[in-house]
């Protein structure tokens, strides 16, 4: 007999409203971006698949330089963002308002020293709350943060080619392959 779905709130964690089911059917998938617009094309299949209403936590892996924010920018784009897409280096977050509804909120969590810093800064209630969480060095609030959705690992190559392995639900690694 399969268990009964669990919100993370009756599991003691955060509740999103969603339950996690769909995370056993986990896929991966690998891409290579030579250049920014195999990246855009990426993005825009990326949000085909969140439409009309964004809501899923997505994490970027990768070093220095390997393209996150980059990412990121090119996906809010694709949803509407219109104005300055800023980095939050130095902020932590910042937060849009998505054209069709709904919010994205973008992290950087690079300057974390202490996961609990992820609990200190009151992010708890932003990740329960519906919308996009879009989260770079997701390692740096080890513990903290809800199941991901969809994880990117970024591998900058030596002809500055990324190569990208996507693992997460079915849904948003099949809308990137």
């Amino acid at each position: 007999m399969r268990p009964a779905a669990q919100t993370t709130q009756q599991r003691g964690g955060i509740d999103s409203g969603r339950d996690f089911l769909h995370l056993a059917a986990i896929l991966e998938t690998q891409l290579l971006w030579p250049d920014e617009a195999a990246a855009q094309a990426s993005a825009e299949r990326l949000a085909s698949a969140l439409l009309p209403a964004p809501d899923a936590v997505i994490e970027l892996h990768g070093p220095l330089g390997a393209g996150k924010t980059t990412f990121v920018r090119l996906l809010l784009r694709v949803l509407g963002v219109a104005g300055r897409i800023k980095s939050p280096s130095y902020a932590v977050m910042e937060p849009y308002d998505l054209p069709a509804g709904g919010t994205a909120s973008h992290f950087d969590f690079y300057r974390f020293g202490d996961p609990r810093e992820w609990e200190d800064a009151g992010f708890r209630d932003v990740f329960a709350a519906p919308g996009l969480k879009l989260c770079e060095w997701p390692e740096k609030a080890a513990g903290q943060l809800p199941p991901a959705d969809l994880q990117l690992f970024i591998d900058l190559l030596p002809d500055d080619t990324r190569r990208v392995r996507a693992v997460g639900s079915a849904r948003l690694v099949e809308a990137l392959a």
